[in-house]
């Protein structure tokens, strides 16, 4: 059975989550069905000390002093980047080269240009690249993609999806890198990557955006305490639309007080709708305006479909399929996909071509925010 060994570079919160897929994937998956076996091998953080350590407490067999190190071993077939968001670019470039399968956090970049370069870099050398979009692979939007496909909600008419925090509501919490412009961060590029990716994946390409960005509190402090000048957004708000003609809306925001983790969208068809909420995670709602509406609402009415744990084959049904599911169950569901992928030599969705188109997407709603205009897109 083929043995992946995986290079992960960069050991902050998704770097543990990204070990943890990899370490549980023979508990979810029929390792026989799966055709592979994979490991962390070898792990590369900001300093030695860092990487040593984290070695030491989760058992990775060695660590490397610089990202190079792992690219040009010849032992490794995959570079998982879990690096921050600057960083991305050149180390996936580098380990594409190098042709190794590389799995990166998003955004994939922090350009449009810099993501097309190696969208069309992964393809020409015929490397399997992903990004990772984790929601994706939850059961209810696994489902949602099903009922579009099959034509349960007709033509899409509207939509509105929202991700939204509180963590830049109090004025004294010290900021860190996905706060600040320099380091590609701002809540757009920090939440607004995964509610566009299940916009595209689910209603399509958009055709048009206008984007305006929000700061409520000019002023936060820094690490050391010191008073640090807010220079990227805390909200993002969009108005955008199909070339089919749906229209609807985008908001990100870590402004919102009393949220958690609160993912959600609704889609609205001719023929149906559909709703979700990553705080209900086990459910997708679904109302089908073709059921009968009389007499006095006939059998009308929203249906509270119970994904739970009914994945798809190779999934082996574990914890079992009516325990509850959680915000984990998606990032092992993609890097089970990503993973088969590479062992199989055969095409990963979401690419890092679809990771690109979410970067355009990013960066026009940024130009439209800044010019003050209508951005086209197609």
């Amino acid at each position: 059975m083929k043995k992946l060994r995986i290079g992960l570079i960069g050991i902050g919160f998704m770097g543990k989550t990204h070990l943890w897929s990899v370490r549980n994937l023979p508990f979810f998956y029929k390792t026989a069905e799966l055709g592979f076996e994979a490991e962390v091998a070898v792990v590369c953080a900001s300093t030695p000390e860092r990487a040593q350590a984290f070695a030491a407490e989760y058992g990775i067999p060695r660590t490397a002093a610089t990202p190079e190190e792992i690219i040009s071993d010849p032992d490794i077939d995959v570079i998982d980047i879990c690096t921050p968001n600057p960083l991305h670019y050149e180390v996936a470039k580098a380990a594409i080269l190098a042709g190794k399968a590389v799995l990166c956090e998003k955004p994939l970049t922090l350009t449009a240009a810099e993501a097309d370069e190696l969208a069309a870099l992964a393809e020409q050398r015929g490397i399997v690249c992903g990004t990772v979009f984790n929601n994706r692979f939850l059961a209810p939007i696994m489902r949602a993609r099903q009922l579009i496909d099959e034509g349960k909600l007709g033509r899409i008419l509207g939509f509105e999806f929202s991700y939204k925090h509180n963590s830049c509501i109090d004025p004294d919490r010290r900021v860190g890198w996905k706060q600040t412009a320099e380091g590609g961060g701002g809540t757009w590029y920090d939440l607004g990557p995964h509610v566009v990716d299940l916009c595209h994946y689910l209603c399509g390409e958009l055709s048009f955006l206008v984007g305006k960005s929000q700061i409520a509190y000019p002023t936060h402090l820094k690490a050391d305490g010191s008073v640090w000048q807010t220079d990227a957004d805390e909200a993002f708000y969009l108005i955008c639309g199909t070339p089919e003609g749906a229209m609807g809306t985008i908001t990100v925001s870590k402004l919102t007080q009393g949220a958690n983790d609160e993912l959600s969208f609704s889609i609205n068809g001719e023929r149906g709708s559909l709703s979700f909420s990553l705080m209900d995670p086990n459910f997708l709602n679904f109302y089908d305006a073709t059921a009968v509406g009389s007499p006095m609402g006939g059998v009308r009415g929203y249906t509270r479909i119970e994904c739970v744990g009914r994945y798809p084959f190779p999934a082996s049904g574990f914890p079992a399929i009516k325990a509850p599911q959680g915000w984990l169950r998606g990032h092992i569901g993609s890097m089970a996909a990503f993973l088969s992928a590479v062992a199989g030599h055969t095409q990963f969705a979401p690419s890092f071509g679809d990771g690109a188109y979410v970067q355009a997407i990013l960066e026009a709603a940024v130009r439209s925010d800044r010019e003050g205009r209508e951005v086209r897109l197609c």
